[in-house]
C-alpha cells in the first residue's frame, strides 16, 4: 500500500482530517483532535506511526518482524512503526489503520 492509499482511506473514515503539526516531511491524520496515524513522506522505505493495544503491539511486531517495529518517536507500549516495504499486505494496513483510528476515537 502506498503512502497516497493509505491517506484516502484514512481521510475517508469519519471526522478524519489532516494536518502538518511536526512539518512537511510528516502527515499526521486525526480524529477528534487525536492523532492515529503518522505517515514520514520522506523516508525510504515510507513508515506509518500507528495506534493498537498492548497486546496486539507485541503480536504484531511477532507477526511481521521485518515490518513492525516499537514506534519511532512515540510511546512504545501503544504504537507501532510499519515500514512500507510490501511486506504487510494492503489489506492488512487498511486494518491497522482502521483499529488505530477507533482507538483514538473512543
Amino acid at each position: 500500500m502506498e503512502i497516497d492509499e493509505i491517506r484516502d482511506y484514512a481521510l475517508s473514515l469519519p471526522e478524519a482530517e489532516e494536518c502538518f503539526p511536526f512539518g512537511e516531511e510528516n502527515l499526521v491524520m486525526k480524529v477528534r483532535g487525536k492523532i492515529f496515524i503518522i505517515l514520514d513522506l520522506v523516508a525510504l522505505p515510507s513508515t506509518m506511526n500507528y495506534k493498537a493495544t498492548p497486546d496486539d503491539i507485541l503480536d504484531q511486531r511477532d507477526q511481521y518482524p521485518d515490518a513492525i517495529f516499537p514506534g519511532f518517536h512515540m510511546n512504545k507500549k501503544h504504537w507501532n512503526t510499519l515500514y512500507l516495504n510490501r511486506i504487510v499486505p494492503s489489506r492488512k494496513i487498511q486494518e491497522l489503520v482502521f483499529a488505530s483510528y477507533t482507538l483514538v476515537k473512543k
